[in-house]
């Protein structure tokens, strides 16, 4: 009768016993002095490549690989990584106590690993060429899995100060550099300082010391200079690769947010924001005011999204492949920074995005945050008068991409302050994605979804938000239950439009993704924008300046949503006014539009007294609403006293102040916004 065939759990039992052995034995040999020392270190580096090689493998095992039913799978194999990890932290004991001593002031000799060690930096610094567009993180993973003996020295220089609280720790202060001997999976790594101490120091309070050596210096500019070559060499690339610039930099550079992380302020799956990078650097592309201006045909001579209806002469319907509108209810279980920065605003950053690249504009939802559940965030509050844009949670995507992986991205977000240096930062609190398409190929369901928030970034996989919530795995169903309960969660809702929002969305642009309630005020735009771009110019071959101050600077609005604000409130309140056939009358609407938008928001624009706008600023932004309420209060009780109407009559009575006007905010320049 052939042997029974042993399963992969108890394949991994087995090998766990035999290190156990290894490393009990290993043990008694070294505390009776049995055998050279250099010979125990040397089995102590095998023992650690066998564990962690073992550690790897029963983290990847499921119940799924048993050839036959195990009874108590998932505590079983919990035990098993607990012994594993007991078995590692003795093997670092081990190897801390038989690692080689520092130089010392008598012998000024460099060991011969060292020494080749710093031969097998050269040689690598020499083969990175071939290999520069390689990020630092695959790097670390691969000096991880060599042997200690065999990692490479790099310099190392120290992000914050820390202080050993264990015996093998290593003190260090902020400014130091360190040559790191040993790098470990477990991310304390062996260290030397530049008296020759010796300890273990946490890898995240450590940055590569590329500013230290000339040799290192030169490599970066090279890679620098590569990477500059690879990202704009030919137009396909560049534009493929568009995104991936502000997201390499926001995983290898460092600022104060993995200061921040190394000290323990904020939880280890929070990253700088990644969309936060792009509307920051990569200029307009990724705003709104940049998506609703026209956009040119191939030919250059037309427009491939603005058309009119010779019949009817508005803008025609266009459809679009996806058309949806959603709702933010709540965040779920987000933690929170810790005492060392003052949170200024919580929000989400949403836009359409396929796994690789951003699609739409970047949209911003602010959420309401309550002291008594601080993990808790809300949308769409309950306010007297109109809601703002900004906290508004009922949003729409149009979106003409053909990708089956189209779907929605959400980061949650804070802006931060630290109370320390006054320093101010956009943090991720992590992600969530909802594709808008099912694996056939078809829209999915309008209901509610409560899609898990991952830590890291957009590109990061398997990255949880705080590690403490993925620590071990649970054995029973309570405690998974349990567990589910713990993870952050972001809770939508998709559902459909009613026909006249139907309509309004489809005179949109192909591309946008913004709030619901200005869909209006957009259709509007988009109407005066038809009329002047096809109805009212000479020739479509001209490109003379046009002179339509509300053209002009209607984008700018999207950039500043206390003053679209500002606008929807002076339009509400005449569109009340309005009779059933005035609003019918697209002429008659067009004009108190216009009348409307001078007489409130254009004033509003070039006031002295408003101050610029600044994004989670809350004294700025408490001085904004104070300066646009008083403003729009005066002028409408200037119009009750003096009959006008409104209009460009403001600028010229004395009593109003502004600012001196520039060509541009009264001047629609198509060839300066066409995209």
């Amino acid at each position: 009768m052939p042997p029974k065939r042993k399963g992969p759990l108890q394949l991994a039992q087995r090998e766990v016993d035999e290190i156990k052995k290894q490393v009990d034995s290993l043990t008694k040999d070294v505390h009776s002095h049995g055998g050279s020392t250099e010979e125990a270190f040397r089995r102590c580096q095998e023992l650690q490549l066998s564990a962690e090689k073992t550690q790897r493998m029963l983290k990847n095992l499921t119940k799924a690989d048993e050839l036959a039913p195990v009874g108590n799978y998932d505590q079983r194999k919990q035990e098993e990584e607990g012994r594993l990890q007991n078995l590692l932290e003795r093997i670092n004991a081990l190897s801390l106590e038989l690692s080689p001593p520092g130089p010392s002031s008598a012998a000024g000799v460099v060991s011969k690993e060292e020494s080749e060690d710093e031969d097998d930096d050269e040689d690598d610094d020499e083969d990175s060429n071939d290999d520069e567009d390689d990020v630092d993180d695959d790097e670390d993973e691969k000096e991880a899995g060599k042997p200690p003996a065999l990692s490479e020295h790099r310099l190392y220089k120290v992000l914050s100060d820390f202080k050993g609280e264990q015996e093998g720790d290593l003190s260090v202060q902020k400014g130091e550099v360190l040559r790191v001997i040993r790098t470990t999976a477990d991310g304390w790594w062996l260290a030397q300082d530049t008296k020759g101490n010796r300890g273990v120091v946490p890898k995240n309070y450590l940055k590569m010391g590329s500013v230290v050596d000339d040799e290192n210096e030169e490599d970066d500019e090279e890679e620098s200079e590569d990477e500059s070559e690879e990202l704009t060499g030919d137009g396909e690339k560049q534009s493929g690769t568009s995104n991936w610039g502000p997201v390499r930099k926001a995983l290898t550079e460092i600022d104060a947010t993995d200061v921040l992380s190394a000290m323990g302020a904020i939880p280890s799956g929070f990253r700088p924001s990644t969309l936060n990078k792009l509307l920051v650097e990569e200029g307009a592309t990724y705003r709104a005011s940049h998506n609703i201006q026209p956009k040119l045909s191939e030919s250059k001579l037309s427009f491939s999204d603005l058309f009119l209806d010779p019949d009817t002469g508005r803008v025609r319907a266009r459809q679009v492949r996806t058309c949806v509108c959603f709702s933010l209810w709540s965040c779920r279980m987000i933690p929170t920074p810790g005492v060392g920065v003052q949170v200024l605003s919580r929000h989400i950053r949403l836009c359409a995005f396929d796994g690789t690249e951003v699609l739409s504009n970047i949209h911003t939802v602010r959420a309401t945050y309550n002291p008594k559940s601080p993990k808790t965030w809300t949308f769409s509050p309950r306010v007297t008068g109109i809601l703002p844009t900004l906290l508004d949670g009922e949003c729409f995507l149009r979106c003409n991409s053909a990708s089956p992986d189209l779907g929605i991205l959400f980061e949650l977000g804070v802006t931060f302050i630290r109370n320390s240096t006054g320093e101010r930062g956009d943090l991720s609190c992590g992600w969530a994605f909802l594709k808008l398409t099912d694996d056939s190929g078809n829209p999915i369901p309008y209901r509610t979804y409560e899609l898990p928030v991952n830590g890291g970034t957009p590109y990061e996989k398997d990255v949880a938000v705080e590690a403490a919530v993925t620590r071990g795995s649970p054995a029973g169903v309570f405690q998974q239950m349990l567990q589910a309960r713990r993870q952050p969660k972001l809770i939508i809702k998709l559902k459909s439009a009613n026909n006249s929002t139907r309509t309004q969305l489809s005179l949109l642009p192909d591309t946008l993704l913004h709030s619901q309630n200005c869909i209006q005020l957009l259709a509007l735009h988009r109407q005066l924008l038809a009329d002047a771009l096809l109805l009212d110019r000479p020739t479509m071959q001209n490109a003379d300046p046009i002179c339509r101050p509300l053209l002009a600077t209607f984008p700018k609005l999207l950039d500043e949503p206390d003053l679209l604000d500002a606008l929807r409130t002076a339009w509400l309140g005449t569109e009340t006014s309005m009779s059933r056939s005035q609003k019918r009358d697209m002429s008659h609407v067009k004009q108190e539009f216009s009348k409307i938008y001078m007489s409130s928001t254009y004033f509003l624009l070039h006031s002295p007294s408003l101050p610029c706008y600044r994004w989670a600023d809350p004294p700025s932004e408490e001085q904004r609403a104070r300066v646009i309420f008083s403003i729009l209060e005066a002028l409408k009780e200037s119009q009750q006293t003096t009959g006008q109407s409104g209009g460009k009559e403001l600028f010229v009575d004395p009593i109003n102040q502004h600012l001196a006007f520039d060509v541009t905010e009264l001047t629609f320049d198509l060839l300066q916004v066409v995209r």
